[in-house]
């Protein structure tokens, strides 16, 4: 039976994977994250999903069946990557910068299997209300910047300030799941139907 394996701990990608029925464990990649300066946002996000899909799956040895699946999303304002706010005042700058307008979000997935691996970057535009400067500073008291692209959820508390989302939603949570399954059926001939959930799932 197939497997999929998540290189990720992302809560947000396991939410996304178990509502749209898929059976999948997770191993969470000690990839470097590093990157090449200058290297552009879109680019950066499917080179760490890919780090990331590589790292785990040399773990099994190109086992066939197995597919891993890694995913990266950064948060672009004029061509700057928005990565997780590394605290208060690194949260309250990245909300700053996106009140009032628009920005990108991409989102690389990456999956290898039998020693191949595809790719590809999916991205959608974010509009944002403006928000004033103590909305902006309460919001950074919560907990819920701290672990997301660009310093907010847009399925959390933040979602009263997103004024329209142009292009898929999921893909801004962290895992474009349409994109995934045309990746799938092209380079690999299955799709996610092929992970149901409810079958046995086997763990490592």
């Amino acid at each position: 039976m197939d497997r999929l394996i998540l290189a990720s701990g992302s809560p947000r990608r396991r939410e996304i994977l178990t509502s749209a029925g898929v059976a999948f464990t997770t191993a969470v990649s000690d990839a470097d994250e590093k990157i090449r300066r200058g290297t552009l946002p879109a680019d950066a996000a499917l080179i760490l999903a890919c780090k990331k899909a590589s790292a785990v799956a040399s773990a099994y040895g190109g086992e066939e069946g197995v597919y891993v699946l890694g995913a990266d999303t950064v948060v672009d304002v004029d061509g700057e990557i928005f990565g997780k706010p590394r605290g208060r005042a690194e949260a309250i700058r990245m909300i700053s910068a996106i009140s009032g307008r628009t920005h990108l979000v991409h989102t690389g997935i990456c999956v290898v299997s039998g020693g191949r691996s595809a790719g590809v970057c999916e991205t959608t535009r974010v509009t944002v209300d403006r928000i004033s400067e103590e909305e902006i500073a309460a919001y950074a008291d919560t907990a819920e910047p701290y672990d997301k692209a660009g310093g907010y959820a847009v399925q959390g508390r933040f979602a009263v300030y997103i004024r329209g989302i142009a292009g898929d939603y999921f893909n801004v949570m962290g895992l474009p799941v349409r994109a995934l399954d045309r990746l799938l059926r092209r380079e690999f001939g299955i799709s996610l139907a092929s992970f149901p959930a409810g079958e046995p799932s086997p763990r490592n």
